[in-house]
């Protein structure tokens, strides 16, 4: 069985390695500001251009933590289409995987509030992993001799975004394509899952200077444990963000943003596991920076909590 370091005393990193990175996708807990990276119908709703960048370290002191680094840029192009680019770099012990995705999304005006906006995902994928970084039981495993070297995978996704000022849905399957992976522990190939993504939220006005969003996000893979986030958070005079959200059976997170000027947004939040895994490592740390801009000059500019 695979260590992926001299102090690591839980087998389950590299299963989570080679299993986990090949059936999850990577789990944002301030995916709001970035809602592209799971449904590409997103892109142009927000009507600004943003320039969004992501950084997440998974459970602190773990060697061979995952850890992941996003950017993303999406703009409406005009009232009806959306154009976005994103790019994930994702590192898990042995494993490094780079995401490059495109996105389009077409809106359809329902009524003077509502929107129905259809997205497409398509990208490429780039898979690294150094067998070296690692101790086994048997040595001699020809399946650990020869390193994966920037093999090529395609993506191509889906989604829906229904949507107001106030409220929205979404569902989306970020990557029809199921391919091929290593499994150690099967010694055999594992293949990749559809991923499910339903995502739901409101904007209540408590008052004048305070707005008031639950939000829930939902990700189901075949096989494995609906995962389901749910959040809550207060938006104060329209530059403070503060609020909390519930991992199921994972972990609970405290989220705090601040508008430092009209243009820049800087987020962060802290994960602490509630399953029996908080034992073995000292939480999750996310930031997150997002720059807006208005499309067109004199154009008010209002921050928006999704």
């Amino acid at each position: 069985m695979l260590k992926i370091y001299k102090n690591c005393t839980i087998i389950l990193i590299f299963m989570v390695t080679v299993s986990v990175t090949a059936q999850q996708d990577p789990n944002y807990t301030q995916y709001m500001y970035n809602t592209m990276t799971i449904n590409p119908a997103y892109v142009g709703s927000a009507g600004t251009l943003n320039i969004v960048g992501d950084y997440r370290s998974q459970w602190l002191g773990f060697d061979g933590a995952p850890e992941t680094m996003n950017a993303g840029l999406e703009s409406p192009l005009t009232d009806a289409l959306g154009l976005g680019i994103n790019i994930t770099r994702d590192v898990l012990g042995p494993l490094e995987e780079v995401n490059i995705d495109g996105n389009f999304s077409y809106n359809i005006r329902l009524s003077r509030i509502l929107k129905l906006a259809f997205g497409l995902k398509a990208g490429l994928r780039l898979l690294n992993v150094d067998f070296t970084k690692g101790e086994y039981q048997n040595q001699n495993d020809p399946l650990f001799m020869n390193n994966i070297n920037n093999r090529f995978l395609g993506t191509i996704g889906l989604g829906t975004y229904l949507y107001t000022d106030k409220w929205y849905l979404g569902l989306s399957i970020p990557n029809f394509f199921t391919q091929e992976y290593y499994d150690d522990v099967a010694q055999a190939v594992d293949a990749d899952e559809l991923h499910y993504y339903f995502i739901g939220g409101y904007v209540f006005d408590l008052s004048e200077s305070t707005k008031f969003k639950p939000a829930l996000l939902m990700n189901y893979v075949n096989g494995t444990p609906l995962r389901a986030s749910f959040s809550g958070n207060f938006l104060m005079f329209d530059k403070l963000t503060l609020g909390a959200a519930y991992k199921l059976d994972a972990a609970v997170s405290a989220l705090a943003g601040f508008q430092l000027f009209d243009n820049l947004f800087v987020g962060y939040s802290y994960d602490y596991n509630t399953n029996e895994f908080t034992n073995y490592n000292d939480g999750t740390h996310e930031i997150i920076l997002k720059f807006s801009f208005a499309r067109q000059r004199g154009m008010t500019f209002s921050p928006r909590f999704f």
